[in-house]
Order: C-alpha cells, then sequence, then structure tokens
C-alpha cells in the first residue's frame, strides 16, 4: 500500500513542498514569497494562514486529494534541546512553536502548518532531526564559565541524512561510525558525529566555529563586551552584525559565494582573501575535531551549498594531508531527509518520538 506524504520545508522567504507517493516523488516546488508581505506581519506565527493557503492552492493544482494523505511531515522549529529523531506533533510542541518560547524563526511554522493538516484528516504529522538536536557528550557542554553551558543549534537534518547516506554506501549502520561531517551554507556547522550521536558541533548560530557568508561565528570576547557596553548599538544592532551581517557579508558586502569566487577568479584580491580566511578556519575547526576523537575518524564528509564551490573547497583541502579521507556531498535535499525520517516510523523502522 503506498503512502501519500505532504513535505513542508518553510524558510525565511520561501516555502518548499514536496508531495511524495511513498518514495516516489510526484512534485516539488519551490513558492517564493514577496519581502514586503513576510514584513507585514509582526510575528512569525501571523504567516500560518498566509502560508496555509499558499499550500492549499500548490495541493489543488497538482490535483492532490487531501483526503488521500497519509501523513504530513515538516522541518522543525526552535524547540528545547533534544535528541534526533522524528517526532509526533503534538500540543505541547505547537504551545512553544506558536509563542516562539525558544525563539522565531520561520522553520517553526512547519510545525504548526502540518498539525493543522493532521487535525483536519486525522493524520500524523512530524517533524525530523530539528536544529535543536543536541546529544552533545558532558565534556563537550562544558563552556568555560559556571554562568552556561555549551548548547547547539546546527544543521541536524542535513547533517544526519548524509551521514546515514555514507553509512548506506559503505553498506554500514550509521551507529557503527565514527564521522566529521561539514555543513557548508549561510552557516557552517562541524560535528563530530560517534556511533550515531553528534557529541560535539558547533553552534551555527549563536557565534561559535568558523565565519560564515553571513555569520561571524566566534569572535574575541573583549572586543565584543566593549561594543554592548558602549551604547552606540542596541542589542538587536548587535545581533545582527553576528548574524545576518557578519562573515563574508560585513567583509564583501555580499553573502553569495558564486558571485565572490567569480571575481576571486577574475583577480579580486579581497574576494580571494577572505574565501581563504573561510576555509582556513573551517579547516581549524576540523581540524579540532579530529584531534579530539584522537584521529579515529571513519570519513570526513563535507556538504551545503558553498561544497559546489570549486575555489572554496581547493582551499579547504590545501589544509589537508594525504591521510584525510573525505566525500564530498554538495548541497542538501532536506525534502527527502524529511520524507526518510517519516518513512522510519511509517514502516516501523524507528519508533516514533514524542516532545514533551
Amino acid at each position: 500500500m503506498t503512502k501519500l506524504i505532504l513535505v513542508i520545508n518553510p524558510g525565511s522567504t520561501s516555502t518548499k513542498l514536496a508531495i511524495f507517493d511513498d518514495t516516489h516523488n510526484i512534485k516539488t516546488e519551490v513558492l517564493r514569497h514577496d519581502p514586503a508581505k513576510i514584513k507585514s506581519f509582526k510575528k512569525i506565527v501571523d504567516q500560518k494562514q498566509y502560508r496555509t493557503d499558499l499550500i492549499s492552492d500548490f495541493l489543488k493544482q497538482n490535483n492532490i486529494n487531501t483526503k488521500n494523505l497519509a501523513a504530513v511531515v515538516a522541518r522543525g522549529g526552535l524547540l528545547h534541546p533534544m535528541s534526533s529523531g522524528t517526532y509526533l506533533v503534538n500540543e505541547a510542541m505547537i504551545k512553544d512553536l506558536s509563542s516562539g518560547f525558544y525563539g522565531e524563526h520561520a522553520s517553526n511554522l512547519g510545525g504548526i502548518i502540518a498539525y493543522e493538516y493532521s487535525q483536519t484528516y486525522n493524520i500524523p504529522a512530524f517533524i525530523v532531526d530539528p536544529v535543536v538536536v543536541d546529544e552533545l557528550s558532558d565534556i563537550a557542554r562544558v563552556s568555560g564559565t559556571d554562568l552556561f553551558q555549551r548548547k547547539v543549534i546546527f544543521h541536524a537534518l542535513n547533517h544526519k541524512a548524509v551521514a546515514r547516506r555514507y553509512a548506506k554506501e559503505q553498506n554500514k549502520q550509521y551507529e557503527e561510525l565514527d564521522l566529521i561531517v561539514c555543513h557548508l551554507g549561510g552557516g557552517i556547522t562541524i560535528g563530530w558525529h560517534h556511533l550515531g550521536k553528534v557529541i560535539d558541533v558547533n553552534d551555527g548560530l549563536g557565534g561559535d566555529g568558523p565565519f560564515s557568508p553571513e555569520r561571524a561565528g566566534g569572535v574575541p570576547a573583549f572586543p565584543l563586551i566593549d561594543i554592548c557596553f558602549d551604547g552606540k548599538l542596541s542589542k538587536q544592532d548587535i545581533q545582527k552584525h553576528l548574524v545576518g551581517n557578519g562573515g563574508l557579508m560585513a567583509y564583501l558586502g555580499t553573502s553569495d559565494i558564486r558571485s565572490i569566487e567569480e571575481k576571486s577568479i577574475q583577480g579580486d584580491k579581497k574576494c580571494d582573501f577572505y574565501i581563504k580566511a573561510m576555509a582556513y578556519q573551517v579547516a581549524k575547526e576540523i581540524g579540532s575535531l579530529y584531534f579530539a576523537a584522537n584521529y579515529k575518524i571513519d570519513q570526513l564528509i563535507i556538504t551545503g551549498g558553498i561544497a559546489y564551490s570549486k575555489l572554496f573547497i581547493k582551499y579547504l583541502l590545501s589544509h589537508f594531508n594525504a591521510s584525510v579521507k573525505y566525500t564530498i556531498y554538495p548541497g542538501e535535499d532536506e525534502m527527502q531527509a524529511l520524507l526518510d525520517g517519516a518513512l522510519r516510523v511509517l514502516n516501523k523502522q524507528e519508533l516514533v518520538k514524542i516532545y514533551k
């Protein structure tokens, strides 16, 4: 018996949608949203009806009978830290996503919209490996001050998906491997996957690790403290400098790695320098995990949109010697990863998890 599954992946100015008949992709589409329209909503949750209406139009245009849906699965949002896996969307989750208690992000809408479909059609709604997956080892959680512990937000969905993909290609189980996964996107996260758990990874949103196209990464603490208390910038201004206007955006005025790469190839020394600098910081982060793992790493996996950049990859690989075994999976396939998570539960290969 086939399973008609709706996959929803909301972004800041777009919503990715896909309909699968079991593993067969019937239709995938990216709905682009007018930034002015998005800005007209005071809160993320206020966009729910706007995006739901667009999803309904997508289903009608593709002659999808919603009564035949077996499940709906969505990108997970900002929730409390949790282990990896596929979670049933329930009232407790909706309360946290709707309130924005753990932060507001477009991905919060995924679970909210999925839940509405589940209630209307009496089908399960899931999220899979949200960005708040936290499997850190106790020693990796130490921050260096007793004021707080390390917490992480990272590209858990794609991290787990490419790790499982590599394991499958090697005829092995993800849970028997030690891997380093390096996701290169608007944010950059690099994690040590030890026997099925990401026991150390940088916080790609909260000021940790290498700088990226849009984020400053880990910055010197004292100069940052000075800026926070000199009264010239608000808290929101500083946050925007660190996340959104940091990294390549700060240095070059753009986060478009393709245009930066093109200018570098054409002889722009400034562009070339900062691509090298970003590759250098990524190599440092990867190297630190190799040492932490006593070099007992089965494979380094490089993924994300920047993995398409031949120039960046060239500079990154220049820091490796012949002993580093690596595999490159450019881009990401979050829609497939979301589907796979739902199917593992529906096919009883994995137990669904409950959010509390």
